[in-house]
């Protein structure tokens, strides 16, 4: 496959999280490695990159981009593991980390990952095809109740009990094998005036099983704090979110990093021992040009959030 992706918020993200040409860094999406190639430009002979991407194609893109190049490793590892490999290398602390989340332009594009409405291919979704829950296993296994919560969750399709009914309904007489037959039974289960207006009417729900696959917010959930370990004092952490979700967890948890008080307001005194970590660098979200998204239609979600260690 060509790996080529149009790289959302370039300039703004690395510009942001880069401070010292000398400096470690980490870009945990490597995808079309867009991020790192920018990263790269702007580091010294001494400074190095970490790139980490689940998809092995992302990695022998990378290796074909950077060659020889000795001041990136790439690491073939969800981003999860984080903190454990930069101990492995021997690389802590780092001074600034980048997450740019969703799916790559070209995991969209080959069909044969299943990611797209767009494309009739087998259902799977796996960013990491060697994962051994996919897109197939969910719709002909899950229970109908857990369908409906898994849609609404992560989707916020608010027909998901009527998606999900007919999912089940669909799957009684024959397996769903392919994204195209998942796309039917949708359209079936919404009313036509639903199909007429707004998005693709598969686009939440595809969200949604993408997302259950992927455990993407799960691991989203868990590696935030991970990355605040990491960084050195003076670091920059930069997340790049595409939907509304995504965007919740990374504002709740940088707000966390404030270190407000949760104490009960009856008490006296804080006693929670609330110490402030960090100064969020966005107050609100960066958000792509005009022009941006005239070139890269699939950038308008995108918003990128940047929070400094102090």
């Amino acid at each position: 496959m060509d790996f080529q992706h149009i790289t959302v918020l370039l300039e703004e993200t690395v510009d942001a999280v880069v401070t010292n040409p000398t400096g470690i860094y980490v870009d945990c999406t490597l995808g079309g490695a867009g991020h790192s190639q920018r990263i790269l430009k702007k580091l010294e002979a001494s400074g190095k990159l970490i790139g980490f991407d689940q998809d092995s194609q992302a990695i022998r893109h990378a290796e074909e981009i950077f060659g020889l190049d000795d001041r990136i490793t790439l690491v073939n590892r969800n981003f999860e593991f984080l903190e454990e490999t930069l101990q492995e290398l021997k690389l802590l602390p780092v001074n600034g980390i980048l997450f740019d989340l969703g799916v790559s332009s070209p995991q969209l594009d080959e069909a044969e990952r299943g990611f797209s409405y767009m494309q009739d291919a087998p259902l799977d979704m796996r960013m990491d095809p060697s994962g051994s829950l996919n897109a197939r296993e969910i719709v002909n296994t899950w229970r109908e109740e857990e369908l409906a919560q898994m849609i609404w969750n992560y989707g916020e399709e608010k027909w998901s009990k009527r998606i999900a009914q007919f999912i089940v309904r669909t799957r009684n007489e024959r397996p769903l094998e392919t994204t195209g037959e998942l796309v039917e039974v949708i359209k079936a289960a919404l009313p036509a005036a639903v199909r007429r207006s707004g998005p693709h009417p598969a686009k939440r729900t595809f969200q949604a099983i993408r997302i259950a696959v992927n455990d993407e917010l799960g691991v989203l959930d868990r590696v935030l704090d991970q990355a605040w370990r990491c960084l050195d004092q003076g670091g920059r952490i930069g997340v790049i979110t595409f939907h509304s979700l995504e965007d919740r967890i990374v504002k709740d948890r940088m707000k966390s990093w404030l270190g407000r008080c949760t104490c009960p307001s009856e008490l006296p005194i804080c006693r929670c021992g609330a110490k402030a970590m960090a100064k969020i660098l966005t107050r609100k979200p960066t958000l792509p040009s005009e022009v941006e998204v005239e070139q890269n239609p699939r950038s308008r979600s995108a918003k990128l959030r940047v929070a400094e260690k102090i």
